[in-house]
């Protein structure tokens, strides 16, 4: 495709830069999609492939209103209900192109707020002849569902390559705009695309970049849980162009491990047990760990709601009296009946450079040093440089705990309280652990990313994980619902979007912006 032919430019091949793409080329456009990496999936093919849906539109707008908590204007969440009210239609559009069978589960809120009993969740259950394991062997998922999704979306760009030309192992640089104002994208080796329409920026968050996020995280960098390439390039694109922030502090993240091989560059979760909303299932077994901080007290409720979401926020505490983090690193400890009963960490990744698999009965984990063994509560303490009273005292409050059936300190559900009576003990030290960050861009409910005076940059829009809604707490499953309702309208309000018939009003944001400029040099 010669530059002179493009309309719209995508930067970014996941799940969100997949529906941008075909958003876009349904609305008449011819669309290059960008990608930085080798193959394209993104971070979104590890995902668990939920994709959220719901009954209702009003009953779906209250449950996100109430988990943003003000901090996402009403008319984005607005779009956001809708579109999660149309999933089922959407999902089963995209199914048709190789026979996808799409199915669904009950899947209320993560929290008790208003609105939760009009959700679910929808996801690809298989593909007629496809095996992700031989198709994506470089990724490794949280279910399989994530690839089958995916593969979905791939295909659907595959059957549209007569309007979608797909560009790999080619990263976007910078934005920058000619006189005229128009936007060009320069990309890796200094060539420069500009196209007739809109860019949108789909290319992820900054969960690789741990100095955005030293600089934005009260609690400091986070290990990123499977991808190495969301390095906030769409980000540092669009301040370029004078964009404004927003939720740049909100990860959606957990509490896990860094391996002791330093060439695995990815922190692994502690997430074992099947779904960590379904705990009240009799059939689910216990969470057999507690987490201790650096002077051997405990300090959280280690199953908070969706502890995927918000396990990792207790340990970015500060302690400004002794100018120390003291859950920094924290350690996680159980029991041999404890490390027997299932694997305590689950590697993700969309990396064709490494692999680990974790040992089903952890046996693997304490050959490497990762888990370390005690065999009394005093060798414990000496193991993570602890008073051993104070280590022996959170472990009988604990015991006691759980023979009352009750946590007062920390209030966590009864029935997944594990007592750590008999030893042999083990323990790991466990870190922040980012799935992907949801700050970025501030947009608009047009997916049009605004300037820091709430003003749209004329030709420029963001969908997917890049700039989420999400600006509060986590809804399961919501990004990846999100990527296709924000890709949607990206594509097509890029495809729509002319420069020629913009270019009164692309110059009178341009002037803005110079006087702008010229005040702020002023000052």
């Amino acid at each position: 495709m010669r530059s002179s032919d493009i309309d719209v430019v995508v930067v970014g091949y996941g799940y969100a830069g997949a529906a941008a793409a075909l958003s876009a080329a349904s609305s008449g456009a011819r669309v290059l999609l960008l990608e930085k990496a080798a193959t394209p999936g993104g971070i979104s093919i590890c995902s668990g492939g939920g994709v959220r849906a719901a009954t209702d539109e009003d009953n779906a707008f209250a449950y996100l209103k109430a988990t943003c908590a003000g901090k996402t204007p009403d008319p984005i969440l607005r779009r956001l209900a809708e579109g999660m009210v149309r999933m089922r239609e959407t999902l089963t559009g995209f199914a048709r192109v190789n026979g996808a069978v799409v199915a669904q589960r009950v899947y209320p809120g993560n929290y008790p707020l208003p609105g939760t009993g009009s959700l679910g969740s929808m996801f690809i259950e298989s593909i007629p002849n496809f095996d992700p394991a031989v198709s994506y062997p470089h990724v490794r998922g949280s279910a399989e569902n994530g690839a089958l999704l995916f593969k979905v979306m791939e295909d659907n760009v595959s059957a549209n390559t007569d309007k979608i030309e797909v560009v790999t192992n080619c990263a976007a640089r910078r934005l920058r705009r000619t006189d005229s104002g128009a936007l060009q994208l320069e990309l890796a080796g200094g060539t420069t695309v500009a196209p007739r329409g809109g860019i949108i920026l789909a290319c992820g968050g900054f969960e690789a970049d741990a100095e955005l996020q030293a600089q934005y995280w009260p609690g400091g960098p986070a290990l990123p849980c499977g991808y190495r390439h969301n390095t906030g390039d769409g980000l540092r694109m669009a301040q370029a162009l004078g964009a404004g922030l927003w939720h740049m502090w909100h990860y959606h993240g957990s509490y896990g491990y860094r391996l002791p091989d330093p060439s695995y560059p990815y922190g692994i979760r502690v997430k074992s047990l099947p779904n960590w909303w379904s705990i009240d299932n009799p059939h689910i077994p216990k969470m057999v760990w507690i987490l201790l901080d650096c002077y051997g007290r405990r300090f959280m409720n280690e199953y908070e709601p969706y502890g995927q979401d918000t396990g990792h926020r207790p340990l970015a505490h500060f302690d400004p009296a002794t100018q120390s983090y003291p859950r920094k690193p924290s350690y996680l400890v159980t029991n041999e009946a404890g490390r027997l009963l299932y694997p305590l960490g689950r590697p993700i990744r969309n990396d064709p450079e490494v692999s680990y698999e974790w040992s089903r009965d952890n046996s693997r984990e304490i050959a490497s040093g990762l888990f370390r063994k005690a065999a009394t509560v005093e060798e414990l303490a000496s193991l993570i440089d602890a008073d051993p009273q104070v280590v022996a005292n959170s472990i009988d409050r604990w015991n006691s705990a759980c023979a009352n059936g009750l946590d007062p300190e920390f209030g966590r559900p009864p029935n997944s309280m594990h007592p750590l009576r008999e030893p042999p003990f083990y323990v790991a030290e466990v870190h922040q652990i980012v799935s992907n960050t949801q700050g970025g861009p501030l947009r608009d409910e047009e997916q049009r990313v605004l300037d820091a005076f709430g003003d749209p940059i004329p030709g420029l829009y963001v969908a997917g994980e890049c700039s989420s809604a999400f600006g509060h707490l986590y809804l399961g499953s919501g990004n990846v619902t999100e990527c296709f309702v924000s890709g949607e309208i990206a594509g097509r309000n890029a495809a729509r979007f002319r420069w020629e018939d913009k270019v009164e009003q692309v110059g009178s944001a341009f002037s803005r912006l110079r006087a702008r400029e010229r005040s702020r040099a002023t000052w």
